[in-house]
Formats: C-alpha cells, structure tokens, sequence
C-alpha cells in the first residue's frame, strides 16, 4: 500500500478522540457564553505554537521580540475571544491563526506596548527550543509565509507521530515503533524487515504486516488531526494535499 495519507480514510475511532480539540467544535460554538471553546482552542494553540513563532522570526524579528510576539498574540487571541468575530472563510484553522497574528502585529502590538503587559504566559514554550528549530529551517526560502505553512505541516506530521506512538507505548509495542518508525519517513537508511525481525524474534513476514499496520494507523491519525483545523470533513482531503504539496511530497 502507498505511503501517501491520501489512500486512506479513517475508521474505528481515530477521529472520536479530538472531540474536545476539534476546530468546527470551537468554530461553531464562537457565541458560546460558556468556556468550552476557549479551552478547545487554547488545547490546539500549543499543538501550533512553532510555526507563528518562525514566521515572526522570518520577518526579520530577534528570537527575544519573537517570543514577546507570540506569547502576546495567544494572550490577546485567547482573551478577546476572537472566534466571535470568525466568519466562514476563517474555515481553516492554519488560515485563521495566520490572519489573525498578521491582525494583532498590525493594529494590536503596538497600543499593547504602549501599556504595562501582563507577564503571563498563556501558552508557554521553550525558546531555547524554538530558536534551535528555528535555526535548521531552510535560509534559502525567505518568504515567511511558505515557512509558516511549512513548519504548519511538520508540526501536524509530529502530533499525528507522537499520538502514534503513544498508542503503541501504551500497548507494550514501544521496540517495534522504534524499529518500524523510519519507514514511515520513508528513510532509505531503515533497517530490512528480515533485520528488524531478528531483533524482535519476528519472522519477516510479521514485521511487514506490523510495518503495514503501522502505516495505516498513522495515516488515520493524520487525517484525524488535519480534520481538527478545518470547519467541514469535506475540506480535508484539500488541506492533506496542501500540506503535502507544501512539504514537496
């Protein structure tokens, strides 16, 4: 079976376990008076820190201001519950969070300076961590927004990784994920079935099977987290095409 994660639809209950951080869930429920959304919202906010944080960068701001910036922007976006003013075409939650920081960069930013800050940080990372990543991205694309959609679509390929292999540590299986993991990436460097079987007193076939189910899991969990940054299921089979196309696979 292919590698892309366009063959593929999810079954069982891959999509069942975003409920609470699904993005029409906090789209459709942006006149809400209760905190259900806001906390729905916050949960996909530090799933998708990274990729405003290097498109600031990539505007020409220091790692210090780049910081200062994005955790602004998630205070400001959090507080002033801005999905009361989403309309449809903010369907896209990549969309929506890219706008809305250009927004507050324009108009926000600088009357909030003017003013005494809050030392708060509603989504808190690591900036030694942020400026490591920062520091292998690509130099030689210089348009911030190509890097924000790109670094969009690796965070979405890592969630969807670390969920799986959580599953599989959680089911006693961690040795076969970090054998089976490579062929996911398409690592030329990845050990033989045969190899990999030896190791783990599998015969060769069971590993393919293991590698295949491997490969279908992770495809359902990618769909599954790509379904939580769009408004309808329809939109995403073309968001799967457009990180993908993005990433240059």
């Amino acid at each position: 079976m292919a590698d892309n994660p366009l063959d593929s639809r999810p079954r069982g209950g891959a999509a069942a376990m975003f409920a609470t951080t699904h993005w029409s869930v906090v789209f459709r429920a942006g006149d809400s008076q209760g905190d259900e959304h806001v906390k729905a919202l916050d949960a996909l906010c530090r799933g998708y820190w990274y990729p405003l944080y290097a498109y600031v960068r990539r505007l020409g701001h220091s790692p210090h201001d780049a910081q200062d910036f994005t955790q602004a922007f998630f205070a400001y976006l959090l507080s002033k519950r801005l999905l009361t003013k989403a309309t449809p075409e903010s369907g896209r939650f990549r969309s929506f969070l890219l706008g809305s920081l250009k927004n507050f960069m324009a108009n926000e930013w600088r009357r909030q300076s003017a003013q005494k800050r809050d030392d708060r940080r509603t989504i808190s990372f690591d900036a030694q961590d942020a400026e490591q990543r920062y520091a292998i991205e690509p130099m030689d694309e210089a348009n911030p927004q190509l890097l924000y959609e790109q670094a969009w679509a690796v965070a979405v390929l890592e969630q969807s990784l670390s969920l799986l292999e959580a599953e599989y540590a959680a089911s006693g299986k961690q040795p076969l994920f970090d054998h089976l993991a490579p062929c996911l990436q398409g690592d030329r460097q990845a050990r033989p079935y045969a190899e990999i079987g030896a190791r783990l007193a599998m015969s060769e076939g069971a590993v393919k099977v293991a590698a295949h189910r491997l490969r279908q899991r992770y495809r359902e969990l990618l769909r599954a987290s790509v379904a939580n940054t769009v408004a309808d299921p329809l939109e995403i089979d073309g968001e799967l095409r457009h990180l993908m196309n993005v990433l240059g696979r």
